[in-house]
């Protein structure tokens, strides 16, 4: 499989649409479906969940990141919604 590393701005109203479906899928330890830029793929239900804070000279970030190897993200979800 390529490498891929892509990023997508979201308006808020969105993007918290996106985490409120991300919460319920980890909150019921379901794997669920999303899609960035086109590709579609599968976030396992045991998928490491992390924050990561950075901070520079003139700005600050917070990623919420998760994580899984290629062979987890085999499992199907219920719902095949598009976040």
């Amino acid at each position: 499989m390529a490498e891929r590393d892509v990023e997508r701005e979201y308006s808020v109203a969105d993007f918290a649409a996106k985490l409120r479906r991300l919460a319920d899928a980890l909150e019921s330890g379901k794997p669920f479906r999303i899609q960035i830029a086109g590709e579609r793929f599968t976030v396992p239900k045991n998928a490491q969940v992390s924050v990561e804070h950075e901070r520079g000279d003139d700005e600050e970030e917070v990623e919420f990141q998760l994580k899984w190897t290629l062979a987890d993200s085999d499992e199907e979800p219920e719902d095949d919604t598009e976040v």
